[in-house]
């Protein structure tokens, strides 16, 4: 077994790289410090798919990342690792993909009587599936957590990181949730799906454990979402147009940030869906929505949450999906992305020095 010290000696983060780990790193899942955990599923997407093919088009986006960052010395040291992908779980998600878009079809077409009897088990069926999915991902944040890992995840759909929200209730007694999104996700059982993306927040603010639910960039919602926001004290949404209203007539980004950062507890897990920034940066993401954030915006605003102290405790990034004809441009922000956001939590549990 290589150690991490002679994997770290051996590696020119300058050169060209050998080494077919995320990002080109020489690291395994016994020397990274950080695991990052593919979840390739999109069973329940309701508008374009291609969500599960995310871990991939990450993966090999990864290899044309630089590792300085000019604010973090030696970055790269820190030991990333991406755990295999699941071609089984892949698979699923095809197969369980296909049921469920085509239950979703018939809903959208008024949900002829003639065809209900076909159709009556579908919601059943999808969510023992996804049920099953998330006790996978459980099932691998806790054995990693209990190695004394950091763990992010990377989907695949905004469903996917319900059964990492579960492992870290049971670790931390209260903690809040950083939501960058163009949506809400507080619909409950969309389209009679229990564990849709649609519901991720819905579904995480059922553990209690889960102190507040801070949502940035939201501008594409219900009635019922917005009521739940509204009179639930335990949720702080930050609308986009409202973010843009501040901006256009003179608030700092910076100050907004503040405000952002003040509403978060000490303990935070965030998940960010790549359709919270402008399409032009994920237009091939399932969902899209006009608006949204430049990239840097959202990586000033993380800076900013672990300048303040705050300690990020997990993380996910999901709803990237690859272009056609094997775009990659999608891929290649979402590993931007993930390279900062690994690197930043590290810092923010002080395993890296953050200027």
């Amino acid at each position: 077994m290589t150690s991490k010290h002679k994997q770290i000696e051996d590696f020119d983060p300058n050169g060209v790289s050998c080494h077919d780990g995320i990002f080109g790193l020489p690291y395994d899942e016994n020397t990274a410090e950080l695991i990052i955990i593919p979840v390739p599923w999109e069973v329940t997407v309701s508008y374009s798919h291609g969500t599960a093919q995310g871990p991939e088009a990450v993966l090999n986006a990864s290899f044309q990342v630089d590792f300085y960052q000019d604010d973090i010395h030696d970055a790269w040291k820190l030991g990333i690792h991406m755990l295999p992908i699941s071609e089984q779980l892949y698979n699923k998600s095809n197969s369980y993909r296909i049921l469920a878009g085509n239950y979703i079809s018939w809903l959208e077409s008024g949900a002829p009587k003639d065809s209900s009897e076909r159709f009556a088990a579908v919601p059943d069926v999808i969510n023992k599936a996804c049920s099953i999915m998330n006790d996978w991902v459980y099932e691998q944040v806790k054995e990693f957590r209990a190695k004394g890992k950091m763990v992010a995840l990377l989907g695949g759909d905004h469903s996917t990181p319900l059964g990492m929200i579960k492992a870290l209730s049971e670790e931390f007694e209260s903690f809040g949730i950083l939501q960058i999104d163009a949506h809400a996700d507080l619909r409950k059982a969309y389209e009679n799906f229990e564990y849709s993306h649609a519901s991720i927040s819905y579904n995480a603010l059922k553990f209690p454990q889960v102190s507040k639910l801070v949502q940035v960039g939201i501008r594409d919602y219900c009635q019922a979402e917005a009521v739940l926001a509204k009179e639930n004290n335990r949720i702080q949404t930050f609308y986009d147009k409202d973010i843009k209203k501040e901006l256009f007539e003179g608030k700092a980004w910076k100050v907004i940030c503040d405000d952002i950062v003040e509403q978060l507890p000490e303990d935070i897990y965030i998940t960010i869906d790549i359709d919270g920034f402008d399409p032009k940066l994920c237009p091939h993401t399932g969902t899209p929505v006009a608006g949204g954030f430049e990239m840097e915006q959202i990586l000033y605003l993380m800076k900013q949450v672990v300048k303040s102290g705050k300690r990020i405790i997990g993380f996910d990034l999901v709803e990237i999906a690859p272009g056609p004809d094997g775009d990659e441009w999608d891929g290649n922000v979402g590993a931007r992305i993930l390279y900062r956001m690994a690197n930043l939590y590290a810092a923010s549990q002080g395993k890296l020095n953050l200027k």
